[in-house]
């Protein structure tokens, strides 16, 4: 097992961004992170640097990519790939520190399997704009790596939750939705596990990795948000069927995607585990924290 690197840049320091640098310097790594305007964050110790368009490359940035061993991209793509990878490929081309690079990227880049199983040796056949701009994203990143001999990472992931953003907050503001599918499950990652599982691929570099982190249980989401209501003594909200016109285009795309993720393979490669096996872990530990509470 590798030593974790010394400095470590992350594009994108949202929900999961921050997640991972959190845990990135509770092992004394030297972290830094991108956001649009870093005036906006403030009240942590997270160090954050601007990366947008319309914005000159600071020196700063352009000092800590030249020290970084290893970057993580967890920006959504657009129609291009990569809008992290356009404005630094040229930076990130030159370090003589760079020797790895991962992408976060999300299991939307498979076709409903309607309710089968996927794993890392399944074909990524998704045809849906998203699917094929994150594998879009994912070649480009691979493409660096490959020109630079360097390891990489691209880790798909289903969907994040934790701390904050789940369906005990959605419930408490009045936003959850009880939308039905007869017969759709899918996964979960806790945003601490994806925590866990990048540190396990930083302490286990490989050339063009791909790792498929979840939970131990495929649910479907009515079960969950159930689990939820009961947790904070909350009525559940009105059913809705997935097909129904009131239900809105976006969400109804998010129920198509109808699968089970095996994580076995990842597990082993990583010698990694989730704390938090399924929703219910999850859960418990957010309303202990405060979530959901009146």
């Amino acid at each position: 097992m590798a030593d974790l690197p010394k400095t470590v840049l992350v594009l994108g320091l949202g929900y999961s961004g921050q997640a991972v640098a959190r845990c990135l310097l509770a092992q004394r790594v030297e972290v830094a992170g991108t956001v649009r305007d870093p005036a906006a964050h403030r009240g942590d110790a997270l160090l954050r640097h601007s990366l947008a368009a319309d914005h000159p490359l600071d020196p700063p940035l352009l000092d800590m990519l030249a020290r970084a061993e290893a970057v993580l991209c967890t920006i959504p793509p657009d129609a291009d790939g990569d809008p992290a990878l356009r404005l630094l490929r040229g930076a990130l081309a030159r370090s003589r520190s760079l020797r790895w690079v991962g992408y976060l990227s999300s299991t939307a880049v498979y076709a409903s399997r309607d309710g089968g199983w996927i794993d890392e040796a399944s074909l990524a056949d998704g045809s849906t704009p998203s699917a094929l701009q994150r594998l879009d994203a994912e070649r480009q990143w691979q493409a660096l790596a490959s020109e630079r001999g360097i390891d990489s990472a691209v880790f798909r992931l289903p969907g994040l939750y934790g701390r904050g953003r789940n369906a005990l907050v959605q419930l408490a503001a009045g936003r959850a939705r009880h939308v039905v599918r007869p017969g759709l499950v899918f996964n979960r990652l806790h945003v601490e596990d994806l925590a866990g599982v990048v540190m396990a691929a930083l302490q286990h570099p490989r050339p063009a990795a791909r790792y498929l982190p979840a939970d131990d249980e495929p649910a479907p989401p009515q079960e969950v948000l159930a689990y939820a209501a009961q947790l904070g003594g909350y009525a559940l909200p009105a059913r809705q069927q997935w097909d129904d016109p009131a239900v809105s285009p976006s969400l109804r795309r998010f129920y198509e995607g109808n699968k089970r993720i095996d994580s076995r393979g990842t597990r082993a490669m990583l010698q990694w585990q989730p704390r938090f096996p399924s929703y219910r872990e999850g859960l418990q530990d957010a309303w202990e924290q405060g979530d959901g509470r009146r």
